[in-house]
């Protein structure tokens, strides 16, 4: 496949789970990719394995000016398409349980990098004429009852935002779309900290008997939206969850 030959697609989060296979898709088809992640290791697995392709690696903290800083001259001037996908859990710590440190790295992570990242690419986007980014946001955008409160609250404001950007922005061509994944098979941590929190939030996914889902899955999914294939499509939020939104 050559969906994306010619084109220049950033990736976070790309050392591990859903971003890395997203990166992975988007070389196969085609795309020059620019792929960071936190821990270096993860990104020279992925560059050993596609040894000989397209790739350019930036390790570090994706809330981290330094590193946004680097994502965008790593760029090298030209970018197509943006997958926000890093993120963090919260140990599904309710609000009276959350304590300040959780509450601000989730959100730095999971809500404030993805804007700042957005915003320094956002000329390079803009220039391409056709420029796609997809957030990753989750069920946990649609409802009260799938994580913590640090973790909910950051992807609903994900799912905002990503509306807010496709209005704003899709009269010049840019398209902004989220997908809200379901139960994943990620190394994302999921420690438990809160007896409340797991006593609420699991006999409702045991009871709803999702099968959690491949990484690659959620992968096809980002992949189309930032396809020309997806180009009639600006500020959806896109459940891949295996009908859990249904229920």
């Amino acid at each position: 496949m050559s969906t994306f030959t010619g084109k220049t697609v950033l990736v976070t989060g790309a050392g591990s789970g859903i971003g890395r296979a997203t990166a992975i898709r988007l070389i196969h088809e085609g795309a020059r990719v620019i792929a960071t992640d936190l821990v270096p290791d993860r990104l020279d697995e992925l560059e050993t394995e596609l040894l000989g392709k397209s790739i350019t690696t930036v390790a570090g903290d994706v809330s981290d000016d330094d590193t946004v800083q680097a994502l965008v001259e790593a760029c090298g001037g030209t970018l197509d398409g943006l997958a926000n996908v890093a993120g963090i859990m919260d140990s599904f710590l309710p609000l009276g349980e959350v304590d300040d440190t959780t509450w601000e790295r989730v959100l730095r992570i999971n809500l404030t990098a993805p804007m700042r990242v957005t915003r320094a690419v956002l000329p390079m986007l803009l220039a391409s004429g056709h420029g796609s980014v997809v957030n990753v946001a989750s069920e946990a955008a649609f409802r009260g009852s799938a994580a913590g409160a640090a973790y909910t609250a950051s992807k609903h404001a994900i799912a905002g935002l990503t509306r807010s950007t496709a209005f704003m922005y899709g009269p010049q061509g840019l398209r902004v779309n989220a997908v809200a994944p379901g139960a994943t098979m990620t190394n994302m941590a999921a420690d438990v900290r809160s007896d409340l929190g797991a006593g609420r939030v699991f006999p409702l996914m045991a009871a709803i008997a999702i099968v959690p889902a491949e990484a690659a899955a959620i992968a096809a999914s980002i992949v189309w939206l930032l396809s020309e294939e997806a180009s009639n499509v600006n500020g959806v939020i896109l459940p891949s969850d295996g009908g859990w939104s249904v229920v």
